[in-house]
């Protein structure tokens, strides 16, 4: 199963993690994929001065745009779970 975690620290939180998150539940309940994705949010992931909200899929760090968070869920998250 697939760990999919979202940074809500307040840096994070005025950056778009809101969107994010939001965009990220939507897909998982369109796609079905409850049983592989473990999708969480967690606080302050101290990874405040990259640009993006701070992502982590499986332990690897990324940071994700508020304004494109379907395309990383397409490009980096579809290929682990399909």
């Amino acid at each position: 199963m697939l760990e999919l975690s979202v940074c809500i620290g307040s840096s994070c939180h005025i950056k778009g993690a809101y969107n994010v998150i939001q965009t990220f539940q939507q897909l998982i309940e369109e796609g079905g994929f409850h049983d592989r994705i473990n999708f969480k949010s967690g606080f302050c992931m101290k990874r405040c001065q990259h640009p993006g909200v701070a992502v982590l899929v499986d332990g690897e760090e990324h940071h994700v745009s508020p304004e494109a968070p379907g395309d990383f869920f397409n490009t980096r998250i579809m290929p682990k779970i399909l």
